[in-house]
Order: structure tokens, then C-alpha cells, then sequence
């Protein structure tokens, strides 16, 4: 997998989190912390996905909802909601998700390539989907992904 860390075992480790009923999974590399939401201050002028910012420990992290940026519906937050604060190429950002699922070990022989169908995600920010018994994690390049935003 390109981009990913992949331990000695050739595992790729990853956090899983859900959005609505869909598992979506970042590699844990890019992971700083996982945190309840705290007060959010709304940015005027920006982009309608940027939910605001937040101060963690006397810095200012812009916080992204994922929901907005996929084109989800809108979904109250509640006491399952958190904010994933990432390192995405040394900038610290949050990512408002509707709960954190767990700790993957994924084998990389076990992840496909994302179909060719249409989805509220474009396949460009999809690293792949592992199949994880009955369910499927979706792993996505949040580089990418917010290096559109």
C-alpha cells in the first residue's frame, strides 16, 4: 500500500471509525489522539465542511466534519462523537467522525481496490476496502483527501 505504514509483520495497523452505518479506516501512523468533542468556534467564510477550530492544550487545530466533506447527511453529535486529531504532512487537524470503532491489524493481502462504482467519496481518496468478516473497512488516503480542502 502506498503511503501506508506497514509494521515488520506486514501488517497495516489502522483506526476505524464510523460515519452513518459505513466503517471508514485511516492508517493509526497519522493518529496524534482521539478526543470527546470539546467547544468547536465556528470560522466565518469557510468552507461549509470546516466545522471551526479548537483549542487542544494552547493550540488553535482546525477541525474538518467528515459527514460534510463526503456529502452525508447531517448528524447531531453525541456522546460517541470525537474528533481524531491527525498529523497530515506536519499539520495538526481534527476530524469530527460519528464514533471510533477500533484498532485494526489489517494483512495487506486481504484489501482490494475500491469498485468502480459511484459513492459519496471519490475512489481518488480511497486507499482500498478490506473485508473484515461479515463487515467492510473503508481505508482512506486522508492526505489526500485534505490536501483537496
Amino acid at each position: 500500500m502506498e503511503g501506508s505504514t506497514v509494521a515488520a509483520d506486514n501488517i497495516l495497523p489502522l483506526i476505524s471509525f464510523k460515519l452513518g452505518n459505513e466503517e471508514y479506516a485511516v492508517d493509526i501512523i497519522k493518529v496524534h489522539e482521539i478526543n470527546r468533542i470539546p467547544e468547536i468556534a465556528t470560522v466565518p467564510n469557510s468552507e461549509d465542511y470546516i466545522e471551526g477550530v479548537v483549542n487542544l492544550r494552547g493550540k488553535i487545530i482546525p477541525v474538518v466534519n467528515l459527514r460534510k466533506k463526503f456529502g452525508m447527511p447531517e448528524w447531531d453529535t453525541d456522546d460517541r462523537s470525537r474528533i481524531i486529531i491527525m498529523d497530515l504532512q506536519g499539520i495538526m487537524m481534527g476530524i469530527l467522525v460519528d464514533s471510533v470503532a477500533e484498532v485494526l491489524r489489517i494483512p495487506p493481502d486481504i484489501m482490494e481496490p475500491a469498485p468502480e462504482i459511484a459513492s459519496s467519496i471519490s475512489k481518488k481518496f480511497i486507499k482500498g476496502i478490506a473485508q473484515l468478516d461479515e463487515r467492510l473497512a473503508i481505508l482512506i488516503d486522508i492526505d489526500r483527501l485534505m490536501e483537496e480542502s
